[in-house]
């Protein structure tokens, strides 16, 4: 066949690889072969004559992109040129705010904050604004940036959002309020931009007149994976960027959105064809992945869906046994049979990596991981934190950040609590007379009057510090020039020369960064030598990297998933478990999957069904896990939950199993019980040979 991109697929992968003009919704239901089809339409508009830098492919990850894209030049070797513009949303954002930013009076040296520097942002605002100090508990600062971001991302009003989402809040509205303006103009002053001001900025770009136009018509074709992942304000983009030429390409399935805590709707999906009118769509129904037995019982599960797009996944894989479902006497017992099935698969010939035990939250393993740790089963847990929240990677950012942009007042603010006798209140202090803005939520301070940066200030005068940081603060001041370029002040107080400075490349950077920080770690946190392989594993990141910019940007936008600092200490066998909470285990596939806690407050979570939208994504949720499994699927019910820690006593209380597992779902599942639940009660095995019945001797008191 004359095109390679086609072949294999069935028909109704080919009919949305070969769809023409227009808008376009994919409807891939699990393991249906998105990736493939998504893919295959790239190479297939590439192949039709479309330049390759007239496209652009938004995905949710980084190395998503990269990975079609790398699959797109395997098919198409010709490909030559402009490469296709891939990549997430924000980093995406970025990308195009560094070309159209002047129309929105953005600066160009504008740097990205993640949102634990979002939250420390806020942090400091809401004490300056005395909302710390008071007698009334006020929201706190992760609060605040879940109600920020959930706001913004889901473009609602605020009061909308405190009602629907954060009811407990709702007293503190005024207050939050003067919180989110004091904020917002202190980003401005400082010229730094959060996760939601990325794509802010990308709608405001869209809806002006004249360059919104010119960035929207650079692209002939665009397409987004994991549409059902979407936010209002996302969907407001892909709108804007496709007013004139309506060449969308989306693929999803309405049955895995499970991110409404980040803003993202189901709607999005199912309201497409209203959206786009004329929309073509394609269902994607043939699953690669699991048996017969296992779809059954997730189609199972999804089949009571309040709204849907209409479809069954099936398979042409046989043979595999139905999934089972075990109802354990509590969550020891479900812990030894998990252990236990593990090994078992294990010794059948299936390494511990094809397995998986999945949970709704992350605390829901916390015994499974202590029983694993007991009996040497080397694992690996996700859904936690990211290699960037670290506190050693953080503190070294923070100087790359203050180079890139003087105006950070957060890097600041880290950077000289570092030092020994520097505390909150002598920061802010120093930051003053550095000329540090701080927006409008204080009165003592804006942009620097002298016309300098807080960075020139710094080196041209030693600010006030007391006498424990002064040492080190003096080899800071060295530091810093010559990772600038620049010459410090002389004794006599002489400027440092201003104009074109001589910028060492990022790596020497961060070497010179690496050799003053390696003390300051030792004396703020234990198990330094990790946490130092850490910084070398930054270093070698560093190396692909031409500029200071970019390599912040990236790691702010994209950063990797851990760090050892974080994880158990390293095991001499390659092989380990895979532990993972539901909604960090989307996208992936094993051989076994184990689902535990499958009983109501679990999953769903209590905290999560508070109206029928809520109950509706738990019951995605569910779907999601069962899909993970190819080969073979546990789903553990534990009957009774202890509620003392440490099971002193015997205060328990019974549980229901979880909602979403219907007599006509178990029906579909091979049913067992352990010893403690035989006959579906609490009753325990008490070790007898024969039944004791005590109405025998009752009667001997009276018949002699």
């Amino acid at each position: 066949m004359s095109e390679p991109w086609l072949e294999g697929l069935t028909a109704t992968q080919r009919e949305a690889a070969t769809h023409g003009k227009g808008p376009l919704l994919i409807v891939a239901g699990a393991g249906t072969g998105k990736t493939r089809t998504l893919v295959s339409r790239v190479a297939h508009l590439i192949a039709g004559g479309v330049a390759p830098d007239r496209i652009l492919l938004l995905t949710f990850t980084r190395r998503s992109a990269a990975e079609m894209i790398g699959r797109v030049k395997r098919l198409v070797p010709a490909l030559s040129g402009g490469g296709v513009w891939g990549g997430t949303f924000h980093a995406t954002a970025n990308r195009l705010l560094r070309i159209y930013g002047d129309a929105l009076r953005l600066p160009p040296d504008f740097t990205v904050m993640d949102e634990a520097d979002a939250g420390d942002m806020m942090g400091l605002i809401r004490a300056e604004l005395g909302f710390a100090s008071g007698k009334k508990r006020f929201v706190g600062k992760q609060s605040l940036v879940k109600i920020y971001s959930h706001t913004v991302n889901a473009q609602r009003s605020l009061d909308d959002t405190l009602a629907r989402y954060f009811p407990w809040c709702a007293e503190d509205r005024d207050g939050i309020a003067r919180i989110f303006d004091a904020y917002v103009e202190r980003k401005q002053a400082q010229h730094v931009l959060d996760y939601d001001d990325l794509l802010l900025f990308w709608g405001a770009l869209c809806a002006a007149p004249r360059v919104g136009v010119t960035m929207a018509n650079r692209f002939e074709h665009v397409l987004v994976d994991e549409y059902q992942d979407t936010n209002p304000l996302q969907a407001d983009i892909l709108r804007g960027m496709r007013r004139e030429c309506t060449n969308l390409s989306v693929v999803g399935d309405d049955a895995q959105s499970i991110y409404s805590f980040r803003a993202a709707t189901v709607r999005n999906i199912l309201d497409f064809p209203t959206m786009f009118p004329n929309a073509h769509v394609v269902t994607l129904e043939r699953n690669y992945r699991s048996t017969a037995a296992i779809l059954d019982a997730s189609n199972a599960v999804m089949a009571r869906a309040k709204e849907r797009y209409t479809k069954d996944l099936f398979t042409e894989r046989t043979g595999g046994g139905k999934p089972v479902l075990t109802t354990c006497r509590d969550e020891e017992e479900q812990t030894d049979l998990v252990v236990t099935h593990i090994l078992e698969h294990l010794e059948a010939g299936v390494a511990l990596m094809r397995q998986a035990v999945l949970f709704r939250t992350g605390h829901h393993s916390a015994m499974l991981e202590i029983a694993l740790a007991r009996r040497n089963i080397p694992f690996h847990k996700y859904g936690g934190l990211k290699f960037i929240e670290a506190a050693h990677i953080k503190d070294t950012l923070a100087f790359l950040r203050v180079l890139e942009n003087p105006y950070d007042e957060l890097s600041w603010f880290r950077i000289l609590q570092m030092f020994e006798g520097i505390g909150a209140r002598t920061a802010r202090r120093i930051l003053g007379e550095l000329g540090v803005p701080r927006g409008s939520a204080t009165t003592n301070g804006t942009a620097s009057t002298n016309g300098t940066t807080p960075l020139a200030g710094l080196l041209a005068r030693t600010p006030r510090v007391p006498a424990p940081a002064q040492p080190a603060f003096g080899e800071f001041r060295r530091m810093m020039a010559d990772c600038a370029g620049r010459r410090i002040a002389d004794a006599a107080g002489d400027e440092p020369p201003e104009g074109e400075d001589r910028v060492p490349p990022l790596p020497v950077q961060l070497e010179r960064i690496r050799a003053f920080y390696a003390p300051i770690c030792s004396r703020l946190y234990d198990n330094a030598p990790v946490r130092e392989r850490d910084l070398e594993h930054l270093a070698q990141i560093a190396t692909r990297y031409r500029s200071r910019a970019s390599f912040i940007t990236d790691l702010t936008l994209d950063p990797p998933n851990s760090t050892s600092d974080l994880a158990q200490e390293p095991y001499l066998e390659e092989d380990y478990l895979i532990l993972s909470t539901i909604h960090s285990a989307k996208g992936c596939e094993w051989d076994v999957v184990h689902i535990i806690h499958a009983a109501d407050g679990m999953i769903p979570s209590d905290m999560a069904i508070t109206d029928e939208a809520g109950v509706e994504e738990e019951r995605r949720l569910l779907y999601v896990a069962m899909t993970r499994a190819k080969d073979h699927l546990y789903i553990y019910f534990p009957l009774r939950y202890y509620h003392t820690k440490h099971r002193r006593g015997d205060r328990h209380s019974y549980a229901q199993r979880s909602r979403y597992l219907t007599d006509d779902v178990v029906a579909r599942f091979e049913q067992r019980t352990t010893n403690g639940t035989a006959g579906g009660d609490d009753r325990q095995q008490c070790g007898v040979s024969a039944p004791i019945d005590p109405r025998g001797d009752l009667r001997r008191l009276w018949s002699g």
